[in-house]
């Protein structure tokens, strides 16, 4: 199993989910945060008065699913949320180790048979 946490723009959230959902994702977690890369600080005007922005809104997806699925993942995603500017965000990949299912504490094996192929 793996955990693919992606970092997008706000706007990007609603293409991002449609194309998960076209490969057949459907769990997810969905994030409001906040970061910079490398896009650039720029001024504000709140009240008057001129602040600098430094950090930039943000949508970070979370998603564990079976190891198969990862490059179709991360394809969907950059797909789906690409837009060729600084800003468009990341995408990290990291293992799943265990799983347990909270209402009955047991260990959760479900998410590496979601779709699997080889049955």
């Amino acid at each position: 199993m793996k955990k693919i946490e992606a970092i997008i723009r706000p706007e990007k959230l609603t293409d991002a989910l449609k194309g998960l959902k076209t490969i057949g994702i459907t769990g997810f977690t969905v994030s409001q945060t906040v970061g910079r890369g490398k896009q650039k600080e720029s001024q504000g005007v709140y009240r008057g008065k001129n602040y600098k922005v430094t950090l930039r809104p943000k949508i970070k997806l979370e998603i564990v699913l079976s190891d198969y699925m990862v490059k179709q993942t991360i394809e969907t995603i950059v797909a789906s949320a690409q837009t060729g500017e600084d800003g468009d965000g990341k995408i990290y990949v990291y293992p799943i180790l265990e799983a347990y299912n909270i209402k009955t504490g047991e260990a959760d094996l479900s998410i590496d048979d979601l779709a699997n192929p080889e049955g």
